[in-house]
């Protein structure tokens, strides 16, 4: 059953758009959990299809169908197991999309496409001529454009480093958006910057970068020169590349890529690069110095008359940025002024001519239509205003006065009530260009001129509908979360704050206009609004409320206590979410949840048994409340009972809605039943009414043939009768000439018959003048000849000033021979030289190196020394010792020698016999 519902097909003539993408979703769910080729074939048939019918306003839309639709088609891209025809089918679908702002913003937030393209480039970055790496990188870049991609992602380290080798790598096609997509990730991401800052090979990125500033392609220079602006604006590269000697040479540069670049793309990232250097206060000062930027802002202002609403929405986006610097902003007030004053006093030259007065294209962009570009006429109004609120600070405001009853009636149209009722973004568009309306008119308001001007076209009823309207979407029962948190209800208020406020400043010139402010401000509509600007975290809420209060606390009907009753629910319900913050679940957080859309009939059913299982038990609690009830009087019960009312009618209406979806779901598959069978007897009949159309594919073929055989002669004779016209155009060209120079030899006759008359007169004075001339000739032949003797003797000394003139130059051939060659020993000797110094470097090394161990050695050598006369000194002590002790022996051998004498004497006399020599002398 679920197989033949995938082989449905889907166009908008026989199916709706529910059904081709229920069957996308169920195919690329099926392809997940099964990757066959026939489940590839079929989802690829129904990614074509979802391309032909171009869904992109249901895919914005915030329904679960096309949420899980696009969370399965990032899953099929981020899968690894996919095949690249899949995956190329799949990112070309989500291309067409991504078209779309709001789906572009939801699939970077949401879905996470950005680490999944980054997965798939990482993957295929081996092979660099696949073109999914192309389609990748190109689908990354629309996604990343003014946005900011946190360095945590997943695998986007991988990213920078492909991007950045690929960079320093010869050109290809995958350079340019290479290029920009680093200029995306570069862009307001400190995270990212840092991280390329402390890589390792930088600097060759950096010299890689500035190579491409000279490339033929200005979106190349300008990706280049977005990339260097945010890695180096603050660092010392930046400052070479910026410095006040180039500065100006790079403001002509972007200024001519902005005027003449090669479309849209190159268009968005010029203002997006001067509105990074516009935050840069010296590069500011030297925008304000620069000669040419009056001639440049004529150019930029000319850019607004395109058709192209994206284009003009960025040189919008730049001007708005000239207006947030004080220089910058009179010159473009002069330069919009004057040259609307110039093209006001030129004549118009027939019914076709276009004025190009820079305030007739902010009108034009302005009045867009809801279905159009909204950022375009937001920024045509917020400029005007820019203007003037300049022309008001200026004393010439007068010149204004020709150009308000253009812009008055486009103004005024904005504050119109729409005839039927509109979407809810078309409602907030409507909303939010009404608000930039008024405040045009309340700057206005700030000339009394102007003022009287705002009057005569302004009417009080078209004020108090207008907030009447505003009222019925602006006003909730009760107070609280609704008030506050609705974007609808806060433009809306806006919109009935300020109309209010223009409403005060004109009711003494308009009529009735005094009454219906003063009944409006009694009105018991104005608190939510009101309590909502006062508790407001915008200063200008805060101011505009304050003053609507001024004017309505006197009257005698204004709800002073209901107001002070809002203000304080609002307060509370500010208090109770930062205390207990609320998950609000968006439309974008609820398609997340549904990430698995095969668990879908499952999680159904555990809901329902959920409901079923706490519906009793909530019962009995409430049961065994009122039980209680006796025990503790002080409880609220009352409130403890509307609690679990409201919980028991939020689930019952969970359960309803389950059941619906369940009895929804058994229609369709009793539609796919039968369109199963209707889709079998089609397919008979398209094989049928495909072999008719192949043998008509057949004839058309031969028939095809015929009609080239008969072209190609047909244009080789064109080609001969184009041939044929030429000769002819130039021979008519010839005979033209020929025609107008007999007419002008006719002209020339006439007047030389008048000149031969005349000249005849004049002939007869010559010839008497002639003879006196013959006389005078004759006197200068004689002068003549002696000046010739004189040029002879001048040519024989200039010869010879010529021969001086050789030898000095045979002369100086010598000495340049011989510079020359003197300059070659010289390069030789420095040659030496360099080879001298060498060595000597190398001597004076290891000089310092036979140095340091020269002082080592005498270190040493003192050590040694020291020991040595230590050593000296015990020796002479030691001599003196010994030479004590050799006196002492010397005196105690004499007394021994004296006593043996004394002995052999006591002996000789004692027994006559006994020498001196046999005395025992030992002791």
């Amino acid at each position: 059953m679920r197989n033949s519902f995938l082989r449905l097909p889907c166009n908008s003539n026989g199916m709706d758009t529910t059904a081709c993408l229920k069957s996308l979703l169920l195919a690329a769910n099926q392809y997940k959990n099964v990757k066959s080729e026939s489940n590839a074939l079929q989802l690829h048939r129904q990614l074509e299809v979802i391309s032909g019918l171009k869904l992109t306003r249901l895919f914005t839309s915030n329904q679960i169908l096309p949420s899980e639709c696009l969370s399965s088609l990032v899953e099929v891209i981020e899968d690894p197991n996919t095949k690249t025809s899949v995956t190329l089918k799949t990112i070309a679908l989500v291309s067409q999309l991504a078209t779309d702002g709001e789906i572009r913003d939801t699939l970077h937030t949401t879905y996470n496409l950005t680490s999944a393209l980054a997965a798939v480039i990482h993957r295929h970055s081996a092979n660099l001529t696949e073109p999914v790496l192309l389609q990748s990188i190109q689908l990354l870049q629309r996604i990343t454009y003014d946005v900011r991609v946190f360095h945590a992602t997943g695998n986007i380290d991988e990213l920078i480093t492909f991007l950045i080798h690929h960079i320093q790598s010869p050109e290809d096609d995958l350079t340019m958006p290479c290029l920009g997509l680093m200029a995306n990730l570069c862009r307001h991401n400190l995270s990212v910057q840092t991280h390329m800052k402390n890589l390792n090979n930088v600097k060759g990125f950096y010299r890689s970068l500035i190579k491409f500033l000279a490339h033929s392609s200005l979106t190349v220079v300008v990706f280049s020169l977005s990339i260097l602006t945010s890695l180096t604006l603050n660092e010392e590269v930046g400052e070479k590349i910026f410095h006040a000697k180039n500065i100006h040479q790079t403001f002509q540069l972007i200024f001519n890529i902005l005027v003449n670049g090669d479309g849209t793309l190159t268009r968005k990232y010029s203002v997006d690069l001067l509105v990074d250097l516009l935050k840069n206060p010296k590069i500011t000062d030297y925008l304000s110095r620069y000669e040419h930027f009056s001639s440049c802002l004529v150019q930029v202002l000319g850019l607004l008359h395109g058709k192209d609403p994206d284009s003009a929405a960025k040189v919008l986006e730049l001007l708005l940025a000239f207006c947030s610097v004080n220089s910058l902003r009179r010159m473009l007030y002069q330069t919009v002024l004057g040259s609307s004053a110039q093209c006001s006093r030129t004549p118009m030259i027939g019914p076709h001519n276009k004025s190009p007065e820079p305030l007739i294209a902010l009108v034009h962009w302005s009045s867009q239509p809801l279905e159009g570009s909204e950022k375009c006429s937001l920024l045509a109004l917020e400029l005007v205003k820019e203007i003037f609120e300049e022309l008001l600070d200026s004393p010439g405001c007068s010149a204004a006065e020709p150009f308000i009853e253009v812009l008055l009636p486009v103004v005024l149209d904005q504050l119109q009530i729409p005839e039927h009722s509109l979407e809810e973004l078309l409602l907030k568009k409507k909303c939010e260009r009404t608000v930039k309306a008024i405040n045009v008119l309340l700057v206005l308001c700030g000339d009394d001129v102007l003022k009287a001007h705002v009057a005569k076209v302004l009417t009080a009823c078209r004020c108090a509908s207008l907030v009447e309207y505003q009222f019925s979407f602006s006003t909730v029962d009760g107070f609280g979360s609704k008030a506050v948190d609705s974007d609808i209800c806060k433009i809306g208020a806006d919109v009935i704050l300020k109309m209010l406020d223009l409403m005060s400043r004109l009711k003494q010139l308009v009529s009735n206009m005094e009454v219906c402010f003063y009944k409006l401000l009694q009105d018991q509509r104005l608190i939510t609004p009101l309590s909502f600007a006062l508790t407001s975290d915008d200063r200008q809420r805060v101011q505009s409320g304050l003053r609507i209060l001024f004017e309505a606390a006197p009257l005698p009907d204004f709800p002073a206590i209901v107001l002070g009753e809002s203000i304080a629910a609002n307060n509370a319900y500010r208090d109770q979410e930062i205390g207990h913050p609320v998950k609000r679940i968006s439309a974008h957080e609820h398609s997340a949840f549904l990430i698995a859309p095969k668990n879908y009939s499952s999680s159904d059913h555990l809901n329902s048994s959920s409901l079923g299982s706490t519906i009793p038990d909530l019962v009995e609690k409430l049961q065994s409340s009122m039980e209680i009830k006796e025990q503790f009087k002080d409880v609220r019960i009352s409130e403890i009972m509307d609690i679990y009312e409201q919980k028991l009618s939020a689930l019952a209406s969970k359960e309803s809605r389950l059941q619906d979806l369940m009895e929804a779901k058994a229609l369709a598959l009793v539609q796919a039943d039968r369109l199963i069978a209707q889709f079998r007897c089609q397919k008979i009949q398209a094989e049928a009414e495909a072999r008719k159309l192949a043998g008509l594919l057949k004839d058309a073929e031969r028939k095809n043939e015929e009609l080239e055989g008969l072209l190609v002669g047909q244009q080789v004779e064109s080609e001969r009768a184009k041939k044929d016209i030429e000769q002819l155009f130039q021979h008519n060209r010839k005979l033209q000439t020929v025609a107008e120079e007999h007419e002008n030899l006719k002209a020339n006759f006439a007047g030389l018959l008048q000149k031969y008359d005349v000249c005849e007169k004049q002939l007869r004075d010559l010839q008497i003048a002639h003879n006196s001339l013959n006389k005078h000739a004759e006197t200068l032949k004689k002068q003549n000849e002696a000046f010739k003797i004189q040029n002879d003797r001048t040519a024989a000394q200039l010869a010879e000033v010529e021969e001086q003139r050789s030898q000095l130059a045979k002369q100086l051939q010598d000495k340049e021979n011989t510079l020359l060659s003197l300059q070659q020993k010289l390069k030789l000797l420095e040659d030496t030289l360099k080879l001298k110094e060498k060595e000597k470097e190398d001597m004076e090394e290891t000089i310092d190196i036979l140095r340091k161990e020269l002082s080592k050695t005498e270190q040493a050598r003192k050590e040694i020394s020291i020991k040595a006369s230590s050593l000296e000194v015990q020796k002479t002590q030691l001599e003196a010792r010994l030479e004590e002790k050799e006196t002492i022996l010397k005196s105690q051998q004499e007394e021994l020698a004296k006593h043996s004498n004394m002995i052999a004497m006591i002996h000789s006399l004692s027994s006559g016999k006994l020498r001196a020599d046999t005395v025992n002398l030992s002791l």
